[in-house]
């Protein structure tokens, strides 16, 4: 598998784990209750994936700088990939922890 490949593929098993971090830390700080979706939860979520994504450049950087081409690819690659899957999948867990609205 080439670099760029095994990038691309890191990245989307980097969204996923995210999305479970940030699902693991709204249950421990009570964030995720009944129907109480509030601004904070979505800005936590999101700096703990920006963060995580962070890290993995540096990381990615280390190991694959000399076997790319072009370096500044390492940081682009992927990322499309890996905000839809932390997105799409924080937003399934969410649903389905928090459970429907009560009636009115």
């Amino acid at each position: 598998m080439k670099p760029l490949q095994t990038v691309y593929w890191l990245r989307l098993g980097l969204g996923i784990i995210a999305a479970l971090i940030c699902t693991g830390y709204g249950l421990a700080s009570g964030s995720i209750r009944n129907n109480a979706f509030t601004f904070s939860t979505l800005m936590n979520s999101m700096s703990i994936a920006l963060i995580t994504y962070l890290v993995s450049y540096y990381i990615i950087k280390r190991r694959f700088m000399l076997q790319v081409e072009k370096p500044q690819k390492l940081i682009t690659m992927g990322i499309g990939i890996y905000f839809l899957a932390w997105i799409v999948l924080w937003i399934l867990l969410y649903s389905i922890i928090a459970g429907p609205p009560p009636p009115v």
